[in-house]
C-alpha cells in the first residue's frame, strides 16, 4: 500500500490532505511544552464524521515523520481501521483483553515504514466494561513506553460511554467534527462529557470541508488544531489551515 492511499480523491487533493496532516502533527508536536503527547486519541461527537480517517491519516503522517506508531482501533462497537486499510480483522484488540495475547503477536503492516496497527478484533457483548478494564490501561502504558506516539480511534462521545473513559488513560483528545454536520450543541456537549471526566482535549479537526473549485488552497480535509479554550469557535466556524 503507497503512503496516500487512504487519501482519496484526484491528484491535487490528495496533495492538499497530506499537507492539511502535516500541519496537524506539527500543531500536535507543539500543542504542550510541559507534557509529551505520546498517546492520543481521536473521537467525534457521533458517528459518521471521520474519525477514523482521520487517525489513520493522522497516524501515516507521523510515521513518515521517521517516529515509531502504533495505531489501535478501540471502537468495538463499529470498528472501521480495518477497512480504510485492507486489513482482516480476525484478532485484534479484544483477543489482548480477553485472552491476554500479546499485541506484537497479531499487530498488522501495512506497507508504510514505522506504521503498525492493532484491529479491533471480534465484537464482544461488553465493549465499554472492556475498555475499562485494567488490562486495557496495562496495555496502553506498554505500548506507550514501546512507540514513539500511539494513535487510538475511539467510539464517538455521545452514543456510548467508551470514549469518555479511554479519554482518561491517554495524553491528550483530538475531537473530529465534520462540517455541515456536526452542530455546536452537539461539539460542545461532546467537549463537556469530555472534560467531565478530566480529558485533556488538545484541539479539534474540522473535516470535509468542501473543496473549492477555485483558489489557492483546495483542502479536501480542511483542519484547524484549536486550543481548548478555543472551542466555542464551532459556533462561528473553524478557521482553515
Amino acid at each position: 500500500m503507497a503512503d496516500s492511499t487512504i487519501l482519496k480523491g484526484n491528484q491535487l487533493s490528495k496533495a492538499s490532505a497530506a499537507e492539511a496532516y502535516k500541519t496537524l502533527r506539527t500543531n500536535i508536536q507543539f500543542s504542550s511544552l510541559d507534557k509529551q503527547l505520546k498517546v492520543l486519541m481521536v473521537t467525534s461527537a457521533s458517528q459518521s464524521e471521520g474519525k477514523s480517517t482521520t487517525a489513520a491519516n493522522l497516524a501515516i503522517t507521523i510515521a513518515q515523520s521517521d517516529k515509531r506508531v502504533l495505531l489501535i482501533d478501540s471502537d468495538l462497537r463499529r470498528p472501521h481501521i480495518h477497512k480504510a486499510l485492507s486489513l482482516l480483522n480476525v484478532k485484534g484488540l479484544t483477543n489482548v483483553l480477553v485472552q491476554s495475547i500479546d499485541y506484537k503477536d497479531i499487530c498488522n503492516t501495512v506497507g508504510v515504514k514505522n506504521l503498525e496497527v492493532l484491529t479491533s478484533g471480534p465484537k464482544p457483548p461488553n465493549p465499554s466494561e472492556l475498555i475499562g478494564t485494567a488490562r486495557m490501561e496495562s496495555l496502553i502504558t506498554t505500548v506507550a513506553s514501546e512507540y514513539d506516539t500511539v494513535i487510538i480511534d475511539a467510539p464517538p462521545v455521545l452514543p456510548v460511554t467508551d470514549a469518555a473513559v479511554l479519554s482518561r488513560l491517554v495524553d491528550g483528545v483530538i475531537l473530529v467534527v465534520e462540517y455541515g454536520s456536526t452542530s455546536y450543541e452537539m461539539a460542545q456537549e461532546a467537549k463537556d462529557d469530555l472534560e467531565r471526566v478530566g480529558a485533556n482535549i488538545i484541539g479539534a479537526v474540522l473535516n470535509r470541508y468542501p473543496i473549492e473549485k477555485k483558489g489557492r488552497y483546495n483542502y479536501e480535509y480542511d483542519q484547524d488544531l484549536l486550543k481548548k479554550q478555543s472551542m466555542r469557535s464551532f459556533s462561528k466556524g473553524v478557521r482553515r489551515a
